[in-house]
């Protein structure tokens, strides 16, 4: 046993020591971090130096413990192989976990762990979406968001929602909120409980960036004092919140940035950097048209000196080119019950109207043309909105520069 310990002890990324039998989620921390990578082995009663120090609880016991908690300290049951050695200087225990192969990643106390180096430690959202991309988990907005609850819904929010809708919500007799809930499609059963589904959470919850899956779905606003994202950031913002918020407090972010000046003869005029239905448009179409499966990446506003940029994860939805958005063809949504929740908000309209909005607002501001990229390869929809007469994406330099106040 003790060349055995010595094994795995240069094998650090793949072993997790521990003195005692401590803190069981502890254990299912190292656990969770070894299935969810190349699996490893928890050995309990000895140090990382390869000293045994035993532990001191009875065998049968320990050996209890372990095996219940196996079958329900975690998300899913650990399928593990747990053996035990009794050496001069006490007990040693080892739980050897392969690595899951399961329908999404496993979780300990609601959270996701990872073995990066010799820590089992909480991934980044690029390695949460990397994670989720290896497990084939697919998020999308009927989906159930583990581990929120129903009372991670804001209830005024939703009735509010309902109320607008000409739904009453007060007078009696009323069905239970839960049976509201549900039949909206904000909640939905999971293993014998009702959880937020991500619709209900992005446009009802009341933080929904503090579950894992819904961390950076969030737009991240950024003005630069140049033409490129190596230039410093003058002023940033991360717009979090309901998806509406987001939108309302984008907008207001841009408006914070100052305006524009010009003079025709003696006369000076001044106008808004960019023009508010030109940039609603944008916001509210790469919120509700993002793809929700892209867990790892915001929503992105960036405001250059000749120009500003919405960037949205996610191709265009069921199969619309750049040509027929230009066209303004029939909407189509990816996610149609945020796009309804938009629509009640009165943030948009639904009508195919969206880029014909952009172009019009742009060519009475300056003359210019709004770009669309449908990036497949980097999985990107971006629209360009150039702040500077003459401005092109394909004819050159501007020739005239607006002075921002900032």
């Amino acid at each position: 046993m003790v060349r055995h310990i010595a094994t795995h002890r240069g094998r650090r990324r793949r072993t997790e020591f521990k003195r005692g039998l401590g803190d069981l989620s502890a254990i299912g921390k190292a656990m969770c971090a070894f299935a969810n990578s190349e699996g490893g082995v928890v050995i309990l009663g000895a140090d990382g130096s390869g000293t045994i120090s035993g532990v001191r609880e009875n065998p049968d016991s320990v050996r209890e413990r372990l095996t219940g908690f196996l079958q329900t300290g975690c998300s899913a049951p650990v399928s593990a192989r747990c053996g035990q050695y009794e050496d001069p200087n006490g007990w040693v225990h080892w739980i050897e976990v392969p690595r899951i192969r399961g329908l999404e990643p496993l979780r300990c106390g609601g959270r996701y762990y990872i073995r990066r180096e010799r820590s089992s430690v909480e991934p980044s959202p690029h390695e949460l979406q990397e994670l989720f991309n290896i497990f084939g988990f697919v998020l999308t907005e009927e989906q159930v968001i583990r581990p929120a609850t129903v009372a991670d819904i804001d209830l005024s929010a939703f009735h509010s929602y309902l109320r607008v809708q000409g739904i009453e919500t007060e007078a009696e007799p009323q069905p239970p909120t839960e049976s509201d809930l549900r039949n909206a499609g904000v909640v939905d059963e999971d293993d014998g409980m009702l959880r937020p589904t991500l619709y209900g959470l992005m446009v009802f919850g009341k933080a929904p960036q503090t579950q894992p899956h819904t961390r950076n779905f969030s737009i991240r606003c950024a003005a630069y004092a140049g033409n490129d994202p190596a230039a410093d950031v003058i002023l940033a913002l991360e717009s979090e919140g309901r998806l509406e918020e987001q939108v309302r407090w984008a907008l207001n972010w841009v408006t914070s940035l100052g305006r524009t000046e010009s003079y025709e003869g003696i006369f000076r005029e001044d106008r808004p950097l960019i023009p508010e239905p030109a940039i609603r448009e944008a916001l509210v179409n790469a919120v509700v048209h993002r793809d929700y499966a892209i867990t790892g990446s915001p929503t992105l506003l960036e405001v250059f000196d000749d120009r500003a940029v919405v960037t949205s994860p996610g191709m265009l939805p069921n199969h619309m080119t750049v040509d027929s958005v230009r066209a303004g063809s029939r909407p189509r949504s990816r996610n149609q019950a945020i796009t309804h929740a938009m629509v009640v908000a009165r943030l948009m309209e639904c009508r195919g109207r969206g880029w014909p909005t952009m172009r019009r607002a742009m060519q009475a501001f300056n003359g210019t043309e709004p770009e669309l990229v449908n990036d497949q390869g980097g999985k990107f929809v971006r629209v360009t909105f150039w702040l500077n007469l003459g401005s092109s994406g394909s004819e050159g330099k501007p020739h005239r520069r607006n002075n921002l106040r900032r």
